[in-house]
């Protein structure tokens, strides 16, 4: 496996000085070139695990390895594509995808070319040389996405990178995002709330339990010999996961709402997929 993620354990201390378990013995392995996606309950450990294979903080006991090697600190080999687009408002569109470039002291003509292909990737040839204020969210969400690709990584590690679009626009970068993915070759790990999101895009869906987060299961996602995924397979993974999540989703709005619970989650479990069947 390329990506292993061996026995993790992290917690964290509260704001009352108090130790919270948020990731309880996790184990995973990702093979090179694959796209995985994480769903769970909100505070089950998704982002903190992507933030220890990123190298962007430590687990408490376990490792991580890519391709063997230890993961220890942040690599050129593992990108991180945030929820907010971090876009430097002072350089152009050009200017931010280079940026990463430069500080590895790359040729400038050469940044300039490897940064024309991936924005021409990202269908953005015409934005070179606007600002981040003159683009619209998903613009600057494909920006992001083009500044980490230019690196060219390994693993690209999107948290919730399309959580903040409207749904037609997140449609669009889905389909981008895939055509960037069978492009490549890159390997994907990609942290959402949004269960059909996760569904539509991966070859597997992990299905975190709440906090302590641990891996209830791994779900595979039937897709046809051209990549894609009949409308009732997709239905069918969505129900699926959705009938695992409801013990969990119940746990957390009984810890939140205590007394006042009596939320059911039957109705999940109905043959639509309506908002609240769709993101957790």
């Amino acid at each position: 496996m390329y990506l292993t993620i061996d026995s993790i354990e992290k917690s964290f201390i509260n704001d009352r000085k108090e130790n919270v378990k948020v990731l309880d013995g996790i184990n995973l392995n990702v093979k090179k070139g694959s796209f995985v996606s994480i769903v769970g309950p909100s505070g089950c450990g998704k982002s903190t695990l992507l933030y220890l294979v990123a190298g962007l903080d430590k687990a408490d006991s376990g490792e991580i390895r890519v391709d063997g090697n230890l993961v220890t600190k942040p690599g050129p080999e593992r990108v991180v594509v945030f929820q907010e687009a971090g876009l430097f408002p002072w350089l152009t569109v050009l200017e931010n995808v280079t940026y990463g470039l430069n500080l590895k002291n790359m040729p400038k003509e050469e940044a300039k070319a490897k940064a024309l292909d991936v924005l021409k990737m990202v269908h953005l040839s015409r934005y070179v040389n606007s600002y981040p204020h003159e683009l619209s969210g998903g613009m600057k969400q494909r920006v992001s996405i083009a500044r980490a690709l230019v690196m060219e990584p390994d693993i690209l590690l999107m948290d919730e990178p399309f959580s903040a679009l409207d749904e037609q626009t997140r449609m669009v970068l889905h389909k981008e995002l895939l055509e960037i993915w069978r492009k490549t070759k890159v390997t994907i790990f990609f942290i959402t709330h949004n269960i059909r999101e996760a569904v539509l895009l991966s070859e597997e869906v992990v299905v975190f339990a709440t906090r302590p987060g641990r891996i209830k299961e791994i779900i595979p996602v039937p897709t046809m010999k051209d990549g894609v995924t009949p409308d009732s397979v997709t239905l069918n993974t969505e129900q699926r996961i959705l009938s695992i999540l409801q013990d969990e989703i119940e746990k957390v709005l009984k810890e939140e709402m205590g007394d006042d619970y009596s939320f059911k989650t039957d109705h999940l479990h109905r043959g639509d997929s309506g908002d609240m069947g769709s993101h957790i």
